[in-house]
């Protein structure tokens, strides 16, 4: 895919995400070493946490001219890190992340994620797409997506889980996406395969669990709402990436609700997938700082 299309850059970036404990002078000395190796800055943000005393940074600034190889400027982030007592995380614009799509029998998120993929807005490969059903088989096939039915119950649970390890391996997956996949993966798969995002069908942390609204409804709610989230094995706790709403009334009916919270989830999913693949998300002490 090229990247002239993809919505992030229009040509290769570098992308240093930083977290160390706050000081004076932080953001000039940044600045300062990214100038010092004659790189362009194109984008920086940063932002103190005054309570835990840390100190977050995103700087973006062009490949094009840089005074660093490009293989030599890993090292020289891990030193410059180490310098200021934090931790660092380099990103390429133009590495496209391979990811896995997880779901059940609902399309709707599936569908739109594939979607935005194919008219480049996501800077995504999907090489993969598991379900617990073969509903969504015909889908995948009019995308051209491998599609894998692994079913799970609780008797089967552990061997589903290598089953789907080794799909992700075999696949090179580096990320995953749970679109509506209505299974609760255990902390022996989360351990071996860390990275996932998540879509709750409601407004965390309101609502946890199965049929939020269904319970939205019964408390007369408002507003609705769903929430894409990091995943952790604590169930519908990760760190929070991006919540949208829907206003709902008294007229309304659980189904209304439900087709309402579709249109919020698919928004929900695909702000935070880009955010993730743009490297503007950092997670910190169970949160995130979103760099929109």
């Amino acid at each position: 895919m090229s990247l002239l299309h993809s919505g992030c850059v229009s040509f290769p970036t570098v992308i240093l995400q930083l977290i160390c404990p706050d000081r004076a002078a932080l953001v000039s000395e940044l600045a300062g070493w990214v100038a010092a190796n004659g790189g362009n800055i194109r984008h920086a943000d940063h932002h103190t946490d005054i309570g835990a005393g840390l100190f977050l940074s995103r700087i973006e600034w062009g490949l094009e001219g840089f005074g660093l190889p490009r293989e030599a400027i890993a090292p020289a982030v891990i030193a410059l890190a180490e310098r200021l007592g934090g931790q660092a995380q380099l990103h390429f614009s133009d590495e496209i992340p391979r990811v896995a799509i997880f779901a059940s029998k609902q399309s709707h998120c599936l569908l739109d994620l594939l979607w935005r993929t194919r008219s480049g807005e996501l800077p995504m490969q999907v090489p993969l797409v598991i379900a617990n059903h073969s509903d969504l088989a015909p889908l995948c096939r009019e995308f051209g997506v491998c599609f894998e039915c692994v079913p799970m119950n609780s008797a089967s649970k552990p061997e589903a889980e290598n089953i789907m390890l080794e799909l992700l391996a075999e696949h090179r997956i580096e990320l995953g996406v749970l679109a509506k996949y209505m299974q609760v993966l255990s902390g022996a798969f989360l351990r071996r395969f860390p990275t996932l995002i998540n879509i709750h069908h409601s407004f965390l942390p309101a609502f946890k669990g199965a049929q939020p609204y269904h319970r939205a409804w019964d408390r007369g709610v408002k507003l609705i709402g769903a929430t894409a989230h990091y995943v952790t094995e604590d169930l519908d706790d990760g760190p929070i990436i991006e919540q949208t709403i829907a206003h709902v009334s008294h007229r309304d009916e659980v189904d209304d609700l439900i087709r309402k919270g579709r249109d919020t989830e698919r928004l929900a999913l695909a702000r935070a997938l880009r955010l993730h693949l743009c490297r503007q998300v950092m997670v910190y002490r169970g949160r995130t700082a979103v760099f929109a």
